[in-house]
């Protein structure tokens, strides 16, 4: 095997890899598109098969701009979700707000009086 061999091998590796990861990436978008009818979805997927690259190109030209919104907001949701649990993590409720959320566990009755008075023992530690 001679040096043009492996590097013609990294070079055809390397373009599959992008196609796999394109053609991933458009079917995962064909399924996010809350828009789309499900027989356009399967329009979409049987031509994904039969003509891929044609199909992805076609699809890049035709709804690019709505698969790039698209993957902005499941970012942004994705952002807005960790962001919300960083701040609870980090911003500890103050013991009150606990145990009146305890107490309320505990009329609700998904507390014992046990269970209460050790979040609220807990709490006031």
């Amino acid at each position: 095997m001679s040096f043009w061999d492996v590097i013609w091998f990294i070079m055809i590796s390397y373009l599959f890899i992008a196609y796999l990861m394109l053609m991933f990436n458009l079917i995962r978008d064909v399924f996010r598109d809350q828009e789309m009818s499900g027989l356009a979805k399967a329009v979409w997927l049987i031509a994904m098969i039969f003509f891929p690259l044609a199909t992805a190109v076609i699809y890049l030209i035709a709804r690019g701009k709505g698969m790039a919104k698209r993957d902005y907001q499941a970012r942004l949701q994705v952002q807005t979700a960790q962001d919300e649990y960083i701040r609870s993590v980090a911003s500890p409720s103050s013991p009150s707000a606990e145990i009146a959320q305890a107490k309320s566990l505990l009329d609700s009755g998904v507390l014992t009086q046990a269970e209460f008075e050790a979040i609220k023992q807990k709490a006031m530690a």
